[in-house]
């Protein structure tokens, strides 16, 4: 036994159970842009561990379980892994180094700011005595413990994770303390640091930082020196801190990000706030003494003029903040909650300054905010009390569209001029604008983004389209005409000067925002009027998504498993643009993606990515096409092949040789249903033995508006509609196969009744889904499986109809079928279904 065995008390091996096991753990990362998130693993990971005794001995841990606050370890000689309570370790290492990515000094001055990698000196002492001390680049502290990230090496910024459990940390000291800031940046004395250390010594509840942060900022030079220092400190998720603080549990957490998913619109904070598990006062606590936002005394601060009138009243007024200080193109506004990015945002849309926000007391802005603007006289009470002729009152808002609105009415308090000034491609609010456009589209689950110019004065239009329906987004003047088209042309490379041919282009959008990778398809359409439309579409970078997520009915997925899992043959997925063809592919590769599989994909573009697969992008321009891809693929010794699309005659006939030599290849093609595939791929000139002994099966596929599941409800189902569902679902039948009313009733009551009865689902519309009555997608099915019988049909040239008549009865269901069944179940609507399929 190693010795570690002299100080914990190990468990016997095996002894503990799976059941119950967490999910899959999660490391945490620095919390800088340089460092990606760790994708969570269940493979073992070295590991060294740091016992009561100072010894270290090294091992795998196989997983970490937060709730029970154990470690599942390996430790050689052991054969079977134990769990290691928290209290029986003082630190556990990860061996595995997290690389930063290289530093890239010709990024834009705004990435550079975000690449940050800062190295602080850390000390924790441990309960029991002793001490650990080094250098982090960032921490993460909540329940479980203490998260450090050691650097390699003094030139290298690669950090491995040490986890210190909270049971074993008696204290722990991160930076310079704040004390000892406080009296070097001449914010306090070394008798003021004592005198509240004494003060302490009264108040144990209390800390140091709590004590001097009720003596709140009052003189403008306090609040500067205030501000650069906490733009120094490490960076700390508001999550984290409320978890150091002891304010909320971990569980609590958990849901409270769970919702935010849901709704990017409410920052954390406010989030927990009105779910009453903290107030508004202890989440300015921890605003204040974990993550550094100086609190300043309003009532006493001196605040300067011009930092008031480089913001109006109605917007001041509305987002709840009050500028302070005006220094050298830097605003400093007071705010109660200095998270709330979107405000500091348009903000700096509406001043074109930088904003450095400081918190002020709850309630105070109340009073402050109107009598500082009367006082100045930047704006009367009038003015503020009655609206313009013809503008509408101020309401609140949070998104970009209305930032625009507000806007414009400021364009129409001064008047229109037939010589304004167009925006320019470098103006920053430009740039601001198109870079929080695509983030916020990325965060909704956009699609494609569509900006649609148009002549003369009318406005510029922007829509999203988000699950397979176009929406508005927002509308800008057409002094931004010219130059958005011209800044998305500069992001992707493209020729600006070019406004008669179409163009093509990618976005690397981790080039203005390091922390949002994503890439984006461009194109550029010329219109009348020597104008341009643009559309982009979000190539976010993927995972793909489990078979079993694929809403694939149990006998479909059972069949299409057998598919993929024979050796050879070829295996296509078809349906028109944009229902989910790739995303279906890649969930078959991700099911038969194994070791013993050599996997080559040729796709235009790569949208999703996986590791294990050897990935081609086709690229037109250069004669890389998909058939030269398929040729050389059949050259690298491949198992499996799959080829984005079958564009052309030649495409088809080498994926068909592909498959008859040895190899599984996948597919799509852009065709309407299961059959009609067949005669397609025989009307393109396929010779059709060769074609029906390669086919193993066909999957037709549309995506339909999933019911939202915060607004649904149901009751049963009228008889006069459920008479209209089994006409809808037995029309495709031939006569001769086509079931009974009766029968086709009672496997539905069996299958889908809710105690017997069918029911009617609907969603009313709420604020999840936006009142729409639909949130997210999901998928209509049509599986093909070619038997021996099909075979002969398609080696006869068979029609279409022959084709769909002997797949039904050997128990294929058409999309139209399949969408019903979705229907009985709550998943989707009859219209939704109609919609996207053929009868």
């Amino acid at each position: 036994m190693n010795d570690l065995s002299a100080t914990i008390d190990w468990p016997e091996p095996g002894s503990g159970s799976d059941a119950g096991l967490d999910p899959v753990f999660a490391w945490p990362t620095p919390p800088y842009a340089a460092y990606a998130p760790i994708a969570p693993s269940e493979a073992p990971q070295p590991c060294e561990i740091l016992g009561l005794n100072n010894s270290r001995t090294q091992g795998q841990l196989l997983q970490m379980q937060a709730r029970e606050r154990v470690a599942q370890l390996l430790v050689p000689p052991a054969r079977s892994p134990v769990g290691l309570k928290f209290s029986q370790f003082r630190a556990l290492k990860l061996l595995q180094t997290i690389p930063a990515a290289p530093k890239q000094l010709d990024q834009p001055p705004a990435a550079l700011d975000l690449d940050q990698r800062p190295r602080v000196e850390f000390k924790v002492h441990f309960t029991g005595g002793g001490e650990l001390k080094g250098m982090t680049i960032g921490h993460h502290e909540n329940t479980m413990g203490l998260f450090l990230f050691v650097p390699v090496s003094e030139f290298d910024d690669g950090v491995r994770c040490v986890f210190i459990p909270r049971e074993c940390i008696a204290s722990h000291d991160i930076g310079e303390r704040l004390g000892d800031v406080l009296v070097k940046d001449q914010l306090a004395s070394v008798e003021d640091i004592e005198a509240v250390a004494q003060e302490q010594q009264k108040l144990r509840s209390q800390r140091v930082g709590d004590i001097l942060l009720a003596r709140q900022i009052v003189t403008p030079e306090q609040l500067l020196q205030a501000i650069e220092q906490q733009a120094k400190m490490p960076m700390v998720r508001i999550g984290e801190a409320l978890l150091a603080m002891e304010l909320i549990s971990y569980d609590q957490l958990e849901d409270a990000l769970a919702q935010q998913r849901s709704d990017r619109s409410v920052p954390l904070g406010e989030l927990l706030v009105r779910k009453g598990i903290v107030t508004r006062q202890q989440l300015q606590s921890a605003l204040a003494r974990k993550m550094g936002y100086p609190l300043v005394d309003l009532e006493r601060f001196p605040v300067e003029p011009d930092a008031v009138r480089k913001l109006p009243f109605s917007v001041a007024r509305r987002l709840e903040v009050l500028p302070l200080v005006l220094r050298d193109g830097r605003l400093i506004v007071a705010m109660e909650d200095p998270t709330r990015r979107d405000a500091l945002d348009e903000i700096e849309f509406v001043t074109q300054l930088k904003v450095a926000p400081a918190l002020t007391k709850v309630g105070s802005l109340q009073f402050a905010l109107p009598s500082t603007y009367d006082r100045f006289g930047s704006e009367s009470i009038s003015q503020r009390e009655i609206p313009l002729p013809g503008l509408q009152p101020d309401f609140e808002f949070d998104n970009t569209d209305k930032l625009i609105e507000s806007l414009e009415r400021e364009v129409q308090e001064r008047g229109s001029r037939d010589d304004e000034p167009q925006i320019e491609q470098s103006d920053n609010s430009l740039v601001r604008l198109i870079n929080t456009m695509i983030i916020e589209a990325s965060q909704q689950g956009v699609s494609d983004i569509h900006i649609e110019t148009h002549p003369g004065r009318e406005k510029l239009k922007i829509r999203f389209r988000r699950d397979g329906h176009l929406q508005p987004y927002l509308e800008l003047p057409h002094t931004y005409r010219n130059a958005m088209i011209a800044r998305i042309k500069i992001m992707c490379d493209l020729d600006i000067s070019e406004r008669r041919k179409p163009q093509d282009g990618k976005i690397n959008f981790a080039r203005f925002s390091p922390q949002h990778r994503l890439e984006l398809r461009v194109a550029t359409i010329p219109t009348n009027n020597g104008l341009e439309d643009v559309v982009m579409r979000l190539l976010s970078s993927a995972r793909p998504i489990p078979m079993e997520r694929l809403g694939l009915s149990p006998d479909n997925m059972a069949r299409l498993t057998a598919a993929i899992e024979r050796p050879y043959g070829m295996v296509l997925c078809v349906g028109p643009t944009g229902s989910g063809k790739t995303t279906t592919l890649h969930s078959v590769l991700s099911r038969i993606n194994t070791p013993e599989r050599k996997i080559w994909t040729a796709e235009d573009p790569v949208e999703i990515t996986q590791a294990g697969l050897r990935q081609v992008q086709v690229n037109p321009k250069i004669d890389w096409t998909f058939a030269k891809a398929l040729r050389a693929f059949l050259r690298a010794d491949p198992d499996v092949i799959m080829v984005g699309e079958i564009r052309d005659e030649e495409t088809a006939r080498i994926a068909i040789e592909a498959s008859l030599t040895g190899h599984l290849v996948l597919s799509t093609l852009h065709t309407n249903s299961a059959p009609e595939t067949i005669t397609r791929l025989l009307d393109m000139g396929m010779d059709p033995f060769n074609f029906a002994d390669s086919l193993l099966a066909v999957l037709a596929q549309r995506l339909v508006r999933r019911l939202c599941p915060h607004c649904l409800k149901g009751s049963p189902l009228p008889a006069a509609d459920l008479e209209e569902l089994q006409e809808d679902y037995l029309h495709a039948f031939a006569p001769d196969i086509r079931p009974g009313r009766d029968d086709l009733l009672a496997q539905w009551r069996q299958l889908h009744g809710s105690g017997g009865q069918l029911m009617h689902y609907h969603s009313a519309g709420c604020p999840q889904c936006e009142n729409t009555g639909f949130r997210g997608r999901a998928g209509l099915h049509e599986l093909l499986s070619v038997s021996r019988e099909i075979r002969r049909l398609v080696q006869t040239g068979s029609r279409a109809e022959e084709i769909q008549t002997q797949a039904m009865k050997e128990g294929m269901r058409t999309l139209r079928q399949d969408g019903i069944v979705k229907v009985l179940q709550g998943v989707t609507s009859l219209a939704e279904v109609r919609a996207t399929s053929n009868a």
